[in-house]
């Protein structure tokens, strides 16, 4: 859509249509609904692009779509004029989708393939809105203000536009829950006091909640059910909540990356590429489907092919449904100034049509990930893949090309077993998962990501590592609960993962026991800091510095009320643990051995034969093959050392154009620290590693430690105060616990 004075230029991809109208809505008084359509045939055709000019189509025009073509669902082909339809490029949106017998092209309750619905939809949709895109000048001006931290710096906050606001008090009732209410000061306040570098927005391309939802008056809180790749989610919007045109909603989201790049913050989009809010057989018709079902989506016939969960999965190996995705990409980076996306399912994006079923192999040079890699426009910024989907060898963690990143699930696991599950497995009597897995975790993942992909080596940013995320257990709920408890859904606790590797403490949900508080938020904390002090690029969950609780629910999608929103009524231990977060935060930032993009690859940092990672067990004796090997080790001492590591990050980096100065008030310091691991259920005395590593030792943080000692001075939060402990003594740690000591070298 390319509007003027006068009209505007109309393009739609739809390989099988025979016709495409554009259908402009002008409020009439006289007419059924209180306005009249006026329909104007797009007269040329290229390729499977219909287009067009449509004279007296103006900014702030309502429009939809509708397509005319063979319905033969068994050939996947299933055209219905009388659907009105959202156009795929519609920058933004009026209206809501109202649910109901219209929306469907098929007559309910004869079977999808049967009939043609006769009933018009043009009542029950939403209508997309003439706006034109940003000029050049004003876009240069929004990527000029991008943060561009490189991401052996960065530290993702995962979090929701709404939920993250609903009950802030300093936040004004209208701003809550918006672009806006996001960009207040407080909210950009508590951002820059973590230390993060990134958010990560759950989706904002609006959306619907999908029928059953509807039926039963529930939403699609998380906003995976995507009705527009191009327009912003008009609900999270203050201007347009007060009535303002649709188009305030772009501007708001504007204005709210300009507020958070002043902050030194980057924003990062959750993207739904793989599906639409369309569902499989027997779905809606709101946009793509009624365009060229068989075009847009994977079809085998009548069926739908389907790796997403959703019914259908949108067809990228089609060069129109890439070049959609692709232009969707381009606009978020050029017109709305966004850092990054993290791709949803993103194998269901690069799988082949290589087999009978019509759901393919997952194909690394698939040429969308091909695409993103080399376009000038989507190279300058952040890639993350969720590398996995649910269809057949859908888990491809560490294989996506460079530049794309990959969330970590095999560090969410590990950690998750060695603090929770092989605490359980102690008590129990049974043997854990020894310490193996954990150093792995903590030493960058080089098991996943290491060696050479087509198009590059990767390191240790190739791993964005998490214990928590949106879908699953809060932190706080993961050492709260060893089942998830979510029949507020409405669908009898079958939904969410019934694998959540948690532990209770010995009691299932809230308690009033002290004891096993205190052991929950010890737990909590060792878990918080294997996160923030492991190599690889740390994502938090929002609302875990806070201690946020859902009550035991894991799979909160449906539920926008208070169980999914951030309650900042803390309680003096949740105050605590935003200090802890905090310190842990400026402590990787200020510590360049604690986030250095390369892989620890055992290299001698001195001639003393010290090297750039060193193992121990509790005696201080370097782990042997079968300390490795034992199922029963809960302890594990890790020497990073610091020799050597650059000040200043030394990486090649696309994305980075300009040196990232260290975060305000933070000096970078070459210093080596000793990880002390303890996750045994009762104190141990361990023996610290002597010289030649260390000469003596000064404690820095513990999670048995409710509050973080924050010191003075310029030296960093590491302190340079004196040792308090000597190399080769030994020193008793808590139970369960994380320690951080710096090391004196010699």
């Amino acid at each position: 859509m390319a509007p003027d004075a006068r009209g505007s230029d109309v393009a739609v991809s739809a390989a099988h249509a025979e016709a495409v109208e554009v259908c402009v809505l002008r409020a009439d008084p006289r007419a059924p609904g209180g306005r009249r359509e006026h329909r104007v045939r797009l007269p040329a055709r290229t390729g499977t692009v219909h287009h067009g000019r449509v004279e007296g189509l103006l900014e702030g025009d309502r429009y939809v779509l509708r397509a005319h073509g063979p319905w033969d669902p068994g050939a996947g082909l299933r055209y219905n004029p009388a659907k009105a339809l959202l156009d795929p490029y519609a920058l933004a949106l009026d209206g809501q989708v109202r649910h109901g017998p219209a929306l469907y092209d098929h007559v309910r309750g004869g079977g999808p393939t049967d009939t043609p619905s006769p009933l018009d939809s043009i009542d029950s949709v939403a209508t997309g809105v003439v706006v034109p895109r940003l000029p050049d000048a004003e876009a240069d001006a929004l990527a000029a203000g991008r943060p561009r931290h490189p991401l052996s710096r960065a530290v993702v906050l995962e979090t929701h536009v709404r939920g993250l606001t609903m009950r802030m008090p300093q936040v004004p009732g209208p701003l809550r829950g918006t672009y806006a209410g996001l960009a207040h000061p407080a909210v950009v306040e508590h951002l820059v006091s973590l230390g993060v570098t990134a958010v990560e927005l759950l989706p904002v391309h609006a959306s619907t909640a999908e029928p059953a939802l509807a039926e039963r008056g529930a939403v699609n809180y998380w906003g995976y059910s995507t009705l527009s790749f191009h327009a912003p989610e008009p609900r999270y919007s203050a201007a347009v909540r007060a009535g303002g045109p649709p188009a305030a909603a772009l501007a708001e989201f504007r204005d709210m990356v300009r507020t958070l790049h002043a902050a030194g913050l980057e924003v990062w989009l959750d993207v739904v590429y793989n599906h639409t809010c369309e569902g499989g057989e027997g779905g809606t018709s709101l946009s793509l489907r009624g365009l060229d079902n068989s075009m847009y989506y994977r079809t085998a016939g009548a069926r739908f092919p389907d790796v997403t969960g959703t019914g259908a999965t949108l067809d990228l190996s089609h060069p129109e449904v890439t070049r959609l995705a692709l232009d969707s990409l381009r606009y978020w980076v050029r017109d709305m100034g966004v850092d990054g996306f993290r791709f949803d399912l993103a194998p269901a994006l690069a799988r082949r049509h290589d087999d009978e079923h019509g759901v393919g192999g997952f194909d690394r040079d698939h040429p969308f990930l091909v695409a993103a890699r080399t376009d000038p426009v989507l190279r300058d910024v952040r890639l993350v893949a969720e590398p996995w989907d649910i269809g057949p060898y859908g888990w491809r963690t560490g294989q996506f090309p460079l530049p794309f990143s990959d969330w970590n699930d095999r560090f969410r696991d590990g950690v998750r077993a060695f603090w929770l599950e092989g605490s359980r497995a102690e008590l129990d009597g049974r043997p854990g998962p020894g310490v193996r897995d954990l150093a792995t975790r903590l030493a960058g993942s080089e098991d996943v990501f290491g060696g050479t992909r087509r198009g590059g080596s990767r390191d240790a940013t190739a791993g964005v590592n998490f214990v928590t995320a949106h879908d699953g257990f809060t932190l706080a709920d993961l050492v709260s609960y060893d089942r998830k408890h979510n029949e507020a859904n409405g669908e009898d606790n079958r939904d969410g993962h019934g694998h959540n590797l948690s532990w209770n403490h010995g009691h299932e949900g809230t308690t009033d026991e002290p004891a096993v508080l205190v052991e929950r938020r010890r737990t909590l904390r060792a878990l918080l800091g294997t996160l923030l002090l492991s190599a690889g690029v740390p994502m938090l969950l929002a609302g875990d510095e806070l201690g946020r609780t859902q009550h035991g629910n894991n799979n909160g999608y449906c539920l926008d009320d208070p169980t999914t929103w951030h309650d900042w009524d803390l309680e003096p231990w949740q105050r605590d643990l935003v200090e802890t977060t905090r310190f842990l935060v400026r402590l990787r930032a200020e510590n360049p051995v604690l986030r250095q993009h390369r892989f620890f690859g055992g290299r001698p940092r001195r001639a003393d034969g010290t090297r750039d990672l060193g193992w121990f067990d509790g005696d201080g004796e370097e782990l042997s093959d079968a300390g490795w090997a034992d199922p029963w080790r809960r302890t594990l001492l890790a020497f990073l050392n610091g020799d050597g590591v650059p000040e200043r990050d030394r990486e090649t980096d696309p994305a980075v154009t300009v040196p990232a100065p260290a975060p305000e008030g933070a000096r970078l310091v070459p210093a080596s620290f000793l990880l002390v691991v303890h996750g045994g259920a009762h104190p141990r005395e361990v023996q610290l590693p002597e010289q030649p590593w260390a000469t003596s030792y000064r404690t820095v943080w513990s999670s048995h430690s409710e509050r973080p000692t924050w010191p003075s001075g310029p030296a960093g939060v590491a302190g340079a105060g004196p040792a308090d402990l000597r190399g080769g003594q030994r020193t008793t740690v808590g139970a369960r616990s994380l320690t951080v000591l710096r090391a004196v070298r010699p």
